[in-house]
């Protein structure tokens, strides 16, 4: 056992590895393919007043000029020794760009992401307890309406009548000017973006839960329990609900990439500065060193808590380590 754990963590790094590598060749190429100037991130309007040759001598500069393929394995060559290239767009290393805002992205996603699963587990064991109910039909029907808004819609609602109509809230950014270092101010600035994220994942997993635990209410050791007097509130906490947790485990982690990739469409609407923010600026002013690195990050975060999925999957069902090993 001990020598197939080995290769299966082998065998997992380089699943990592190859989709790390494929990621950044489909990035860079199609960056590069796509119509625009990145000299115009890089000096802006000035690009304008420039001439051919001071345009030529520009790109050189940047790398600009030669094949794809040879820019690429030069970018390889320098992220390899931690050099990830200058922003066109800010003038400094990327690094210390992501630097200034990912703490943003993180806060605004974990925060979204454990709001997310609390209420999840809350309105799912409130429904499975009233199974039928009015509440439950209620709450199952606006659940259904809220999933299918699209963030960025609900975004513009919540702007449009508690920041606009009503000015209880900032229409945008992370804290007030001057108060980066106060967690009230960001704490308010951050009601409605995570309200966004919230409602637009909340039912989905809620449903999840939802059916999970009314699975285990049909099982033949609830009717046991029942038998020896145990109310249908102590039954789902001390036993459906923690049958249910090995596989909830597993639901979380795939879904925390997911829903820390919500962020990015939310930070957009609230002009939230982060990695969202970052990356929507990379692609529209083809600020390609910025891009590749936000790419690369990302697919790294979905790929790593895929394959911790897939682990906990293994550990907590050991018929799939066996089948992988036979």
């Amino acid at each position: 056992m001990t020598g197939s754990r080995a290769k299966n963590i082998i065998s997992k790094i380089g699943q990592l590895i190859v989709v790390m590598v494929l990621l950044s060749i489909i990035v860079f190429a199609l960056s590069r393919l796509t119509p625009g100037d990145p000299l115009k991130a890089y000096y802006g309007d000035g690009v304008e007043r420039m001439s051919t040759e001071q345009k030529e001598e520009a790109r050189e500069r940047l790398g600009l000029n030669d094949s794809i393929p040879v820019q690429y394995v030069k970018w390889v060559k320098n992220a390899a020794s931690g050099d990830y290239g200058i922003s066109y767009k800010y003038k400094q290393p990327v690094t210390k760009v992501i630097g200034r805002v990912w703490q943003n992205t993180l806060l605004l996603g974990g925060l979204a992401f454990v709001l997310t699963f609390l209420f999840s587990f809350m309105l799912g064991m409130f429904l499975t307890m009233r199974e039928g109910s009015l509440p439950d039909r209620i709450i199952c029907k606006a659940g259904v309406v809220s999933s299918g808004i699209p963030a960025f819609f609900m975004a513009l609602l919540l702007i449009l009548f508690f920041a606009v109509k009503l000015p209880l809230f900032p229409t945008g950014g992370a804290y007030a000017l001057g108060e980066s270092g106060s967690i009230i101010s960001r704490l308010y600035h951050l009601v409605l973006p995570l309200t966004v994220l919230v409602l637009e994942h909340l039912w989905y997993y809620t449903y999840m839960v939802r059916n999970k635990l009314m699975e285990e209410t049909r099982k033949d050791y609830v009717l046991m329990c029942k038998a020896k007097g145990l109310s249908r509130k102590q039954i789902l906490r001390k036993h459906c609900l923690r049958n249910i947790m090995p596989s909830m485990v597993t639901v979380m982690a795939i879904a925390l990439p997911h829903i820390l990739g919500g962020t990015y469409v939310v930070e957009m609407v609230f002009s939230y500065p982060g990695l969202g923010s970052l990356s929507f600026e990379s692609a529209k002013y083809h600020d390609y060193n910025m891009l590749m690195v936000l790419s690369l990050l990302t697919g790294l975060i979905v790929v790593v808590f895929n394959i911790l999925a897939q682990i906990i999957d293994e550990r907590i069902d050991p018929r799939m380590k066996y089948e992988e090993v036979a």
